[in-house]
């Protein structure tokens, strides 16, 4: 596609990219605490959110602008395999409605601002609490890498090339998330979820008519796989057992990440998450139709360096450029709100459950809040090392393991709201050999999120995160089966 640069897209991106900068900074005394020096107040927003600003806020730290890139990418790679985030981002609701009430009483009634919190708070085992805590902010970093690559792709398609506007553009995220932390993103999330709604609907209502219909775009799509020999409109049989569990594997996974626990304990009450479990599902919806752009981009018979470039060319080649320029702040808009939301989520992860409980015991409120904001500062910069010095494929590699990785604290964060059964060094070693069997397995495949298994019929393909999940509980069991009880450090 042609990196022209478009002076009325440039100027469009640049007007509501000022905008969000301002609402970033102007957070900082939007429902304005009495201090931000507590890690409460800075990193949880006071836990006072309601409604509609959590909706805001979870919609926007999980469905980012690597979800508007890379899910028409995947679709317009390999097709209907593409759309297992649907029934991902459909079965994760039911979970959300059922568990996350309880965490948030927990980690409301005793103070907790972390997964680590809850975990050392329910066995007393710092050695669980540093492994669930490791485990969330390597599983951060790379997704926050992807934001970076979301980003990159509106760039590239705005003309502008090299490191330093996407620089640019994080080194105002820092500044106004340090000053204003949660409160920051979930200012903007307002003004980034409606932006998106605008331009997902107008892509779908207006993409298909310059294409000559939806029935063109399907036939376009199905002639251009059937050409490369690699994707198809509707699932293969050896594909079935690969999307459930993939789609099941990720939604288990999808609210153990430090970011979405962050705008749950962040939420002002159980009944608050429990809304928003039933209203959330209204972003399935926009991600089914993001999904579609993919096959809008054979219809439009794109030229492509890469599959993360379908959307913005497809805004680039079919719309003005004003609107263009409006979408493209969409994309990048939404990029810096999860960005935001995990540097956050991962400093609180390592003020709480490293610095506090290794380095300084007797930290005050307000240290601990000043160790978390410069603490967020190290995380987009490390994120951005990521994008510079290392090929995109790599950080693409490292994001199948995050969903991995992070499944693996679920044992130890979840069971113990429900049971006092497991015990700390059984819930261990279940997590060391769910982690590192689960990364093993990925390495030799190719890092490839699915492993091959075949059990003397048809061989077929299962999310390695389930497996390794499946080896962690089992392990746990046989542990736990061995291990001498303990009373747990509180119930």
């Amino acid at each position: 596609m042609t990196t022209d640069i478009d002076g009325t897209a440039l100027a469009v991106f640049l007007f509501f990219f000022a905008l969000v900068t301002v609402l970033g900074f102007v957070a900082s005394r939007w429902r304005k605490p009495e201090t931000l020096a507590h890690i409460d107040e800075w990193g949880l927003g006071g836990r006072s959110f309601g409604t509609w600003i959590t909706w805001f806020l979870v919609g926007g730290d999980f469905y980012t602008a690597y979800t508007v890139i890379a899910v028409p990418a995947l679709v317009y790679t390999v097709g209907a395999y593409g759309f297992f985030a649907l029934p991902y981002t459909i079965v994760v609701y039911p979970f959300v409605f059922m568990v996350m009430p309880i965490l948030w009483k927990r980690a409301r009634d005793f103070g907790y601002v972390t997964a680590g919190d809850v975990v050392h708070g329910q066995y007393g085992s710092r050695g669980l609490e540093l492994a669930v805590a490791a485990t969330g902010v390597i599983a951060t970093m790379p997704y926050i890498a992807l934001q970076l690559v979301g980003m990159t792709a509106v760039l590239k398609a705005l003309g502008l090339h090299g490191e330093l506007p996407l620089a640019i553009a994080f080194i105002v995220l820092a500044l106004y998330t340090y000053s204003a932390g949660l409160r920051a993103p979930a200012l903007i999330a307002f003004v980034k979820d409606i932006m998106i709604y605008i331009v997902v609907i107008a892509a779908v209502a207006l993409i298909p008519s310059k294409l000559g219909g939806y029935a063109n775009v399907f036939a376009s799509a199905d002639a251009a796989f059937q050409a490369k020999g690699k994707g198809d409109l509707l699932l293969a049989g050896n594909q079935y057992v690969a999307y459930a569990t993939l789609a099941f594997g990720s939604a288990l996974a999808a609210f153990m990440y430090p970011h979405t626990l962050t705008g749950i304990f962040a939420s002002n009450s159980g009944k608050t998450i429990r809304k928003n479990a039933v209203l959330l599902p209204a972003y399935t919806l926009l991600l089914g139709l993001l999904a579609l752009l993919g096959y809008m981009g054979h219809a439009a018979g794109l030229k492509l360096d890469s599959a993360n470039d379908v959307v913005p060319a497809l805004f680039r080649t079919l719309f003005s450029g004003w609107f263009s320029g409006f979408a493209f702040a969409a994309i990048a808009i939404g990029a810096l709100v999860p960005a935001a939301v995990m540097s956050i989520g991962a400093a609180n992860l390592f003020t709480r459950n490293f610095w506090k409980a290794y380095v300084d015991p007797n930290v005050s409120d307000a240290g601990e809040a000043k160790v978390a904001k410069l603490t967020s500062l190290v995380v987009k910069v490390g994120a951005l090392l990521v994008i510079i010095f290392l090929p995109t494929q790599f950080a693409l590699d490292l994001q199948l393991l995050g969903g991995i990785w992070i499944l693996q604290t679920l044992p130890a964060l979840v069971f113990g709201l429900y049971t006092n059964w497991f015990r700390a060094p059984s819930l261990l070693a279940g997590w060391f050999v769910g982690f590192i069997g689960g990364t093993f397995l990925v390495w030799d495949a190719g890092w490839k999120p699915l492993h091959l298994i075949s059990l003397g019929g048809e061989p077929f393909s299962i999310y390695t995160g389930l497996l390794a999940l499946a080896a962690n509980i089992a392990v746990a069991v046989a542990v736990n089966a061995v291990v001498p009880a303990r009373t747990p450090a509180r119930a």
